[in-house]
């Protein structure tokens, strides 16, 4: 089964909790045991699962990315001045698979599905595969 979903960001750079809406595309699956795989179909955006519960990690990862990857001195800025957005997009990858068993989705206390936004904001389509 696959479904999608938008996100509209509301900031340049951000993380976006949407692990109830990918959580929810795994109930509507209605299959016991398999793998989620979450996919954004965007060149700078990002999936991640991480720490869940502590909204300060959201703008740690945010902080973390302006860090590693600063604005402005990159070779694809040149073209269209978002070198750092699809950097930080680069590597932290544009998918992740979670394993499905007794049809929910099988993350860890704390752990959560957001989507990072590196070039908004805009309007990010997710894609969800339940199988």
């Amino acid at each position: 089964m696959q479904e999608t979903f938008r996100v509209k960001t509301r900031k340049s750079q951000e993380v976006v909790d949407i692990t109830r809406q990918v959580a929810e595309a795994v109930a509507r699956a209605r299959l016991d045991e398999g793998i989620c795989t979450v996919f954004v179909r965007h060149a700078t955006a990002a999936i991640i699962i991480n720490e869940n519960a502590d909204p300060a990690f959201r703008s740690d990862v945010v902080t973390a990315l302006d860090r590693l990857f600063p604005q402005g001195i990159w070779e694809h800025d040149k073209v269209d001045d978002n070198g750092a957005a699809h950097l930080k997009a680069a590597v932290l990858g544009p998918s992740e698979a979670v394993p499905v068993q007794g049809g929910r989705l099988r993350l860890g206390t704390w752990q959560g599905i957001a989507l990072v936004e590196c070039d908004g904001p805009r309007e990010r389509e997710i894609l969800v595969d339940v199988r």
